[in-house]
């Protein structure tokens, strides 16, 4: 039998200033619930005291008027006195008290403190004073034992003690505690904001490592990080700009020779020879291109603008079958809505140009699908009817160089960039893409960016 917990994990916030408020309000409700449980107790403490010292000399000034009538006229004079609300007296000869129900003894030595403040004169002092019961729990019994003989029995009833009896303390306890959260709020949204900041920042990175530097104000915690930050930033840039300037410089360097060594083969007199030499340096010439090809897109200065992902697909759909006209009529664009996003048009299309061509290649057809945005997200598909990728290599296919074909064969099997190149562009933009076998056969590469 198993039990299950409750979700604490939905009602968990995951942001960080949503925990932190969180946190800080749960702490001022248990601050506000001691707060108002010390105030109650101190509330009930004090309105004890006051029942006391008012219960002590009530009952003390019926005493002393009762005392003070003859004995004849006294039950006619209690029968006229006002006694107050909550309050009754008789006359009888007997203590008319419980002794299984005692008064507390802080409450009574506090009810015979406050009887002191009553003047009564010396030979009317009462012989013996008891007390029964509490005055707000079925109420008070004093019963005074008189000088000639025969007890003045006195009961006072109170009220429950009331700690919020104040009219305007709710209305006060209110606004301070709207208060307290307006400012825990404001105090979070400026604590937090430069962490969102902070992330924002390192999201346009990603996507433009030429994106502007982070200001360096505020605190001084706050300030160092947007220091730190800038100075990774332009570290990440320079490193970037010379691996590109390296990779030109190989590419301008090699092309010499292999222009060179075109130029003398020309002059080999074996046919088979010569051919044999000009096909080596065609593939030499194709991996140095797509090597810099590589690298000039993975570290692509062009700027970022707004475009309709829908034509551009349509655009390098129309292309690829202009270029191969056998296989225009297995190119296919179902696109459900017009996206439109911020990112570099040239990047892009050579991004989707490889995973097209890729379908094209391998399975003669690409059906491409812009689906309907999610929230954020924009998701394109490629499909193809070929062979599909070994499972074991789905995720290796995307590392450069690497290719599926065992023969290494460059008309069949290509360089191994284009992959690489594609999935390099699309997170450069924020999004990835991701390769599976289709379950009636042929391979999908789905393709996320953000909106």
């Amino acid at each position: 039998m198993s039990i299950k917990l409750w979700p604490t994990r939905k009602l968990w916030p995951t942001s960080l200033g949503a925990r932190t408020l969180l946190t800080l309000l749960l702490g001022l409700a248990l601050v506000q619930a001691a707060g108002l449980t010390i105030h109650a107790y101190d509330r009930i403490d004090l309105q004890h005291q006051e029942e006391a010292r008012t219960i002590g000399m009530r009952a003390m000034g019926i005493y002393r008027s009762i005392v003070a009538t003859s004995v004849p006229e006294r039950q006619a004079a209690l029968h006229d006195l006002d006694l107050g609300p909550g309050t009754s007296a008789k006359l009888q000869q007997g203590p008319p008290l419980d002794p299984a129900d005692p008064t507390p003894d802080q409450l009574a030595h506090a009810i015979r403190f406050s009887m002191s403040f009553v003047q009564v004169r010396a030979v009317n002092h009462p012989h013996d004073v008891q007390m029964r019961g509490v005055p707000w729990d079925g109420g008070i019994t004093i019963g005074y034992l008189l000088p000639e003989g025969g007890w003045l029995s006195v009961k006072i009833i109170t009220p429950p003690p009331r700690p919020w009896h104040s009219p305007t303390f709710l209305w006060a306890f209110g606004v301070m505690t709207l208060c307290a959260a307006v400012l825990s709020f404001w105090a979070v949204r400026q604590l937090t904001g430069p962490v969102a900041t902070l992330a924002a920042a390192a999201e346009a990175l990603g996507r433009d490592v030429n994106a502007p530097p982070l200001p360096e104000d505020g605190p001084d915690e706050v300030a160092r990080a947007a220091s730190a930050f800038n100075t990774m930033a332009s570290r990440i840039r320079r490193f970037v700009q010379d691996r590109t300037f390296l990779l030109a410089a190989i590419g301008h360097d090699l092309r010499t020779p292999i222009t060179r060594l075109k130029l003398r083969a020309e002059f080999i007199d074996d046919d088979e020879l010569r051919d044999k030499f000009l096909a080596d340096l065609d593939e030499l010439d194709t991996m140095v291109s797509a090597t810099l090809a590589f690298g000039r897109d993975t570290s692509d200065m062009e700027p970022a603008v707004p475009l309709d992902l829908a034509a551009l697909l349509r655009t390098i759909l129309d292309e690829t079958g202009d270029a191969r006209p056998a296989a225009a009529d297995g190119l296919t664009l179902d696109a459900t809505a017009h996206v439109t996003l911020r990112g570099r048009p040239v990047a892009l299309k050579r991004a989707f140009a490889n995973l097209i061509g890729n379908a094209v290649k391998y399975g003669t057809t690409a059906r491409v699908c812009l689906a309907s945005p999610r929230p954020g997200l924009a998701t394109v598909t490629v499909e193809d009817d070929g062979p599909g990728v070994p499972p074991d290599q789905l995720e290796r296919v995307f590392d450069p160089f690497y290719r599926v074909e065992d023969s290494r064969n460059r008309e069949t099997g290509g360089t191994g960039l284009g992959l690489p190149i594609a999935r390099n562009i699309f997170r450069a933009h924020g999004g990835d893409v991701v390769l599976a076998n289709r379950a009636g056969g042929g391979a999908r590469a789905t393709v996320t960016l953000p909106v």
